[in-house]
């Protein structure tokens, strides 16, 4: 074999090897964790909120497109859209985040047993049995409590002595969080029964149920309104 085939297999195999070897060497490289983030709201409306959240994690070195991934999901107000998307995100993310209430939380729980997941709900999540306690939560779930419906009593006395005059008070409920919801509406009725209001419940789960709750609202003309869910 001459000396110069010798060389053009010498320089073949070296431009092979330079140009195989960036790939092997992103090939070794750890694959980008994936935030899998999923609401059982639109993005409509969350533009300031997701703003914070980024904010927030870029405080802590942790800045989106460059050393981690984000996978949006939005049930766009349809919780039966929520176990499909809960299971998908297990497919591809590394924790999972989950934001619009309790639904989206045991939707998660359900679908992920492993995956760590990362709640907020309005709620006591030992009392919704999403964690054994909030010391030691155990499992792979852990969140933060908004403390909202626990608050809802106090709103409707707050709203008692905004509008003292007022006698009967419109409710506004999400039907898609039942358990959540009667929880919720026997606090209320228990403060309304000691202030003397008369409540009228409203069931809506969608935008459009809502504006017809509001449509109602305009037309019965009641004292007030609140929205408990």
């Amino acid at each position: 074999m001459s000396a110069k085939l010798k060389r053009r297999d010498f320089i073949t195999l070296l431009g092979g090897a330079a140009a195989a070897w960036p790939l092997a060497a992103r090939a070794q490289q750890p694959a980008m964790p994936v935030i899998g983030f999923f609401d059982t709201r639109s993005s409509d409306g969350m533009t300031s909120r997701l703003a914070s959240c980024r904010q927030g994690l870029r405080e802590v070195g942790i800045v989106e497109g460059e050393n981690v991934m984000v996978i949006y999901r939005w049930a766009e107000d349809r919780v039966d859209r929520l176990p499909d998307m809960a299971r998908e995100l297990t497919q591809q993310a590394t924790v999972i985040v989950t934001t619009g209430g309790s639904p989206s939380a045991f939707a998660a729980k359900e679908a992920a047993t492993k995956i760590p997941i990362v709640f907020l709900v309005g709620d006591d999540p030992v009392r919704l049995g999403l964690v054994s306690s909030l010391a030691r939560p155990g499992g792979n779930l852990t969140g933060i409590n908004m403390l909202a419906n626990e608050l809802e009593a106090k709103r409707l006395q707050l709203l008692h002595q905004l509008v003292p005059q007022a006698r009967r008070i419109v409710v506004l409920v999400n039907p898609a969080s039942m358990s959540n919801t009667e929880r919720t509406l026997r606090d209320i009725e228990s403060a309304a029964r000691t202030i003397g209001l008369r409540l009228q419940v409203l069931k809506a789960n969608t935008a459009r149920e809502i504006e017809e709750g509001f449509a109602w609202s305009e037309r019965e003309k009641p004292s007030a309104s609140a929205r408990a869910t």
